[in-house]
């Protein structure tokens, strides 16, 4: 019996692994975990297999990535994405962003900023700002936290940083968007 892991784009939350097992126990492909961006499968997969699985990841956004550059890039957003909403272990936290996707993928981070501004367009600290400022939407339209506990949760420096870089991206101050609401997020896939 080998083991395979599968890459898939386009994974963005929790909602998105359950989504994934859901499909593998609909077609009883046996599986060890699904990770953000990753299945890793008990054996590998039968043609039909493939084919089913395939079609049932495009019918919900997904698709299987079966080249190293294109699985690359969407394993370093997927670590952007992590560490813009602060979901990973205080250690990491701390790190610099170069460092942690450095240790996180094993290649210099010269190299992977150039692939990923080559093949996305923009720097992965864009990407990371703009993830970070999604988070932000979110928290401010739940409304549970102010401003300055926002700034605090996404470790900014500050609140003016904060609403400093939220106007940049969105165009919008924070308190005018949390006025007007749901309206202005984007689905993180989108971004």
């Amino acid at each position: 019996m080998t083991s395979t892991t599968l890459l898939i784009k386009n994974m963005v939350c929790h909602r998105c692994i359950l989504a994934v097992e859901d499909i593998l126990k609909k077609e009883s492909i046996p599986f060890q975990n699904v990770n953000f961006g990753e299945i890793n499968l008990a054996e590998k997969l039968s043609p039909d297999q493939q084919e089913r699985l395939v079609n049932k990841l495009g019918k919900i956004g997904f698709e299987l990535i079966d080249n190293y550059t294109v699985g690359l890039i969407e394993k370093i957003k997927q670590l952007v994405i992590k560490r813009a909403r602060n979901e990973v272990d205080e250690k990491e936290s701390k790190i610099k962003l170069s460092r942690y996707l450095t240790e996180k993928v094993s290649h210099e981070y010269t190299y992977l900023s150039s692939l990923f501004s080559s093949v996305e367009g923009r720097t992965i600290e864009n990407y990371f700002i703009e993830q970070r400022i999604e988070k932000a939407k979110e928290l401010l339209i739940y409304g549970q936290l102010t401003l300055s506990q926002i700034a605090f949760d996404l470790e900014y420096s500050s609140t003016a940083h904060l609403s400093t870089q939220f106007k940049k991206i969105t165009g919008l101050t924070p308190t005018y968007f949390k006025e007007i609401g749901i309206a202005k997020r984007k689905s993180l896939d989108k971004i």
